[in-house]
């Protein structure tokens, strides 16, 4: 009763306006509800889920507060490597499942990076979502035609990422995976990795993940619960044109044959600049505008300049426009502070 009567208290003040400065608890102070099926992420059902679940220790790189870190001797050169007048975006593309701790495992065959995958099987649902599925497919004239298990077979043909993320609450562990496809012969994939929510260990060095940097998704993705609750209490990750042949913690991996220092490693944090106005933005982008100045964010793969992965739940309303007004030159690069000790 204690716990429902939280729960309660939680969702009433994350619903008042965030200019009241009222104190909201934060996702992971409390266990989450038991699940019986598998819940996709874009209903009440995963809201509730994801509210209370705990996604890493308190003391994890992702949830960092780096406001007062130092900046990267090299910041400004870094930024105009990415591009200064190129905009902030977003893409609408992790999605992600819950299963129940009974649910059944698969084989999953793994086709590139097998000796870098942690084995399985794996406890894949029949509705895992495909990367961007539904709000990219939805939104597309030429693809809302597609049903689920369309995407999942790949019937366009689409040379993708096609990441899918499986999130178990009971057992507070995470499975990501590179080109997941279903085919008649089963599941198939690039890669997959499993990461302990309870714990701040990371990929074995040298080792990629389903991002490039061998870091985990599903704890820098945009959510809807985040943004109704009013706080990202994480940091968020990034993709960039070129990066360097390094990686600085929490990386594990490089993807690059590029050695130029002007050029951010994996795993580079940058920031939004303290003294950006967000007030004049809608209460959803104020959200991750605050995020991005208090945890910032993690170049995590190759790609598009300074694009940042949400949730691709038709419940977020379309942020494009406002994203775009934020350009690089307003962000910076930092580092830890000299008496930094990385979490064990």
């Amino acid at each position: 009763m204690k716990s429902i009567v939280i729960s309660t208290l939680v969702v009433a003040l994350g619903m008042l306006p965030d200019a009241l400065g009222l104190f909201v608890a934060r996702a992971g102070d409390s266990h989450p509800p038991r699940i019986t099926q598998p819940i996709s992420f874009d209903t009440p059902a995963a809201d509730e889920v994801c509210s209370t679940l705990q996604i890493f220790p308190s003391d994890n790189p992702w949830r960092h507060k780096i406001a007062d870190w130092p900046t990267h001797p090299r910041s400004a050169a870094i930024v105009a490597a990415i591009g200064r007048e190129k905009p902030l975006r977003y893409n609408t593309d992790m999605a992600f499942v819950l299963v129940p701790a009974n649910q059944p495992r698969v084989p999953v065959k793994l086709l590139d990076y097998p000796e870098e995958s942690d084995p399985g099987p794996y406890p894949v649902p029949d509705n895992v979502p495909i990367e961007g599925w539904p709000v990219s497919y939805s939104r597309s004239d030429d693809l809302r035609h597609l049903t689920l298990d369309d995407v999942q077979r790949n019937k366009t043909g689409e040379d993708a990422d096609r990441h899918a993320i499986v999130v178990d609450p009971a057992a507070g562990k995470l499975f990501e995976f590179y080109k997941l496809q279903k085919t008649d012969q089963g599941w198939q994939a690039s890669c997959a990795a499993i990461f302990d929510l309870k714990s701040n260990r990371l990929r074995p060095d040298g080792w990629t993940s389903t991002d490039a940097a061998g870091l985990p998704i599903f704890p820098a993705i945009v959510r809807y619960d985040e943004l109704k609750r009013g706080e990202i209490n994480h940091a968020l990750r990034v993709t960039v044109p070129r990066t360097r042949r390094a990686y600085v913690y929490p990386a594990t991996h490089f993807a690059s044959t590029l050695i130029d220092e002007k050029l951010p490693r994996m795993g580079e944090r940058l920031r939004l600049r303290a003294d950006f106005e967000v007030a004049k933005f809608s209460p959803e982008v104020r959200v991750i505008l605050t995020a991005l100045k208090t945890y910032g964010m993690l170049v995590a793969d190759n790609g598009i300049e300074w694009a940042i992965s949400c949730a691709p739940d038709p419940r977020i309303p379309e942020l494009h426009e406002e994203l775009r007004k934020i350009k690089g030159s307003d962000f910076e690069v930092v580092v830890p502070p000299p008496d930094y000790q990385p979490p064990k």
